[in-house]
C-alpha cells in the first residue's frame, strides 16, 4: 500500500491485552467517579458523530445546500481518498474527519482535511492490518468517526477483535483499546455514541455480543455487559432521553434493546424487528422506532417506558415487510420517513404506521436519509441524490446525478453539503 503516513503513533502502549476472537471475555462492573469529563458539546452546525448534532440525522436549522448539482456543476471542491471506505465524515469546526482502508491489506486511516478546500491537513495510520473477512459491500472504514473536541474516536476491526482509537487533534494517537473478541460474515460497522466521560460501542459478533463504554480521557473500559447470546448485527447504538430517561439503544441479534448509560444494565427488551439489523434506532418523547432487517422486515413502534421483556405489552404497531435493512430513518415534525435497501420511500405517521405516501425510486439503497433547509436528501448506490419536500403529501422530486453511487451518507454545513461517494469525497455549494 502506498501513502505517505504523517502520524504513526504505533508504538504507544496498548491499554489492555486483547482477548483471543474464540474466547469470551468477562463483563465489567462500573467503578466509581468515572465521570471526569464534560459531557462532548459541539456547534450546533458541526456533524462531529453519526446522525448528525441531535443523533437525528437532521441538518442544523441554517443549513441550506444547493438543491441541484453535478459533476461540472455546483462542485466547490472533490477530491479522491487513498483506498476505500464507506464512513461518513465527522465535521468539527473548520476540520473534517474521515477513514480509508485497504481491503486487501486490511488496513485503515484517518484523514484530517481543511473544510475549506479538502486539503490534506494530515492522515494517521489507525491499523495496519492484516486483512480480515468481509461482505463484499463492507470496507474496512465503513464506522463513522466521532470528534469530542479533544479527540477523534475511530473503531476498528482486526483479525481477533474490535478496539477503539483515540486521535488528538494533531493526528496523535493517544490510545488504543481493545474492547471483545470479534469475528464476522459481514465485518464490523458500527460508530460510537458519547454520553457524559463515555463513548459506547457494540460488539456483537460471532464470538459473542457485548456493550462497551470507555472513558473518553484514558481508554480504560468502565463498563461491559454480554448481551444475550444472539445472532451478529451491525448497528450503531445511540444514546437519547426517552420516557423521561437516558437510555442506550439497540437494534440486532433478534431483539431491540434498552441499557442504562451509566451501568449497561438491561432496562427493557423487544422481539423485533428482526433476526440481523442495521439502522440506527430514532425516537420522540415516550416511543423508540427500529427497522430491520433480514431475514424478515419491519419498522416497529415500541413504548419505552418499560422494564424487562416488553414484547406483549409495549409494541405500539409493526409494518409490513417492505421496511428497509441498512439505512436508518428519520422522525421530523411528526413525520418519519423511511427508505429501503430496494429504494421505496414512504412517509409514515408515528401514531399508528399508517403510510401517508410512497414513490419508488426503483434503485439499491444503503444510505441514510437527512433532512435540511425543508428536504429530505438521499442518494442511491447508483450516483443519484434525491430531494424530496417533507410534508405529509409527496411533493416534486429533484434527481442529480454523480459519476459514483454513495453508500455514506452526506452531512451538512451552512450552505454546503459534503458527500462521500464510491470514487471521490465532495464539497458541493452554490
Amino acid at each position: 500500500m502506498k501513502r505517505l503516513v504523517y502520524r504513526f503513533g504505533f508504538l504507544l502502549a496498548v491499554c489492555c491485552c486483547a482477548a483471543r476472537a474464540d474466547e469470551a471475555v468477562p463483563d465489567i462492573a462500573p467503578k466509581g467517579k468515572w465521570d471526569t469529563l464534560p459531557a462532548a458539546k459541539a456547534d450546533p452546525k458541526d456533524t462531529p458523530w453519526w446522525r448528525g448534532p441531535n443523533l437525528d440525522g437532521i441538518a442544523h436549522k441554517g443549513a441550506k445546500p444547493p438543491k441541484a448539482w453535478g459533476a461540472e456543476s455546483n462542485i466547490v471542491w472533490k477530491k479522491r481518498l487513498p483506498d476505500e471506505g464507506h464512513s461518513s465524515p465527522c465535521v468539527w469546526g473548520d476540520r473534517m474527519y474521515v477513514t480509508s482502508g485497504n481491503r486487501g491489506e486490511g488496513t485503515q486511516t484517518l484523514h484530517c482535511l481543511a473544510l475549506a478546500d479538502g486539503a490534506t491537513v494530515w492522515q494517521t495510520v489507525i491499523h495496519p492490518g492484516p486483512k480480515y473477512n468481509m461482505h463484499a459491500d463492507n470496507s474496512t472504514a465503513s464506522a463513522t468517526p466521532a470528534c469530542d473536541g479533544t479527540h477523534v474516536f475511530v473503531p476498528f476491526q482486526t483479525e481477533k477483535d474490535v478496539q477503539l482509537a483515540a486521535v488528538k487533534l494533531n493526528g496523535t494517537v493517544a490510545w488504543r483499546t481493545p474492547l471483545a473478541p470479534y469475528s464476522s460474515i459481514q465485518g464490523y460497522s458500527a460508530s460510537p455514541t458519547f454520553y457524559r466521560s463515555l463513548a459506547i460501542l457494540p460488539v456483537e459478533g460471532i464470538p459473542g455480543s457485548y456493550l462497551v463504554a470507555v472513558h473518553r480521557g484514558t481508554g480504560e473500559i468502565v463498563w461491559r455487559t454480554t448481551l444475550r447470546k444472539v445472532k451478529e448485527s451491525y448497528g450503531s447504538v445511540v444514546v437519547l432521553n426517552v420516557a423521561g430517561r437516558d437510555q442506550v439503544l439497540l437494534t440486532g441479534g433478534e431483539s431491540s434493546r434498552s441499557y442504562d448509560p451509566l451501568t449497561g444494565a438491561l432496562l427493557w427488551e423487544c422481539e423485533g424487528p428482526s433476526t440481523y439489523c442495521d439502522a440506527t434506532p430514532i425516537a420522540d418523547k415516550d416511543t423508540v422506532y427500529v427497522t430491520g432487517g433480514w431475514p424478515k422486515r419491519a419498522l416497529m413502534a415500541i413504548r419505552a417506558d418499560g422494564t424487562g421483556d416488553v414484547t406483549k405489552s409495549h409494541v405500539r404497531w409493526s409494518s409490513d415487510a417492505k421496511a428497509g435493512y441498512v439505512p436508518s430513518p428519520v422522525l421530523h415534525d411528526g413525520l418519519i420517513y423511511a427508505v429501503n435497501d430496494q429504494g421505496l420511500l414512504r412517509c409514515y405517521a408515528p401514531a399508528d404506521g399508517k403510510v401517508h405516501w410512497e414513490t419508488n425510486f426503483d434503485k439499491p439503497f444503503y444510505s441514510s436519509p437527512v433532512v435540511a433547509d425543508g428536504n429530505l436528501y438521499l442518494f442511491d448506490r447508483k450516483g443519484n441524490g434525491y430531494v424530496v419536500p417533507l410534508g405529509a403529501k409527496l411533493g416534486t422530486v429533484t434527481t442529480n446525478t454523480l459519476p459514483d453511487g454513495m453508500f455514506a451518507t452526506p452531512v451538512f454545513k451552512d450552505k454546503r453539503m459534503y458527500l462521500r461517494t464510491l470514487g471521490d469525497l465532495y464539497c458541493i455549494g452554490d
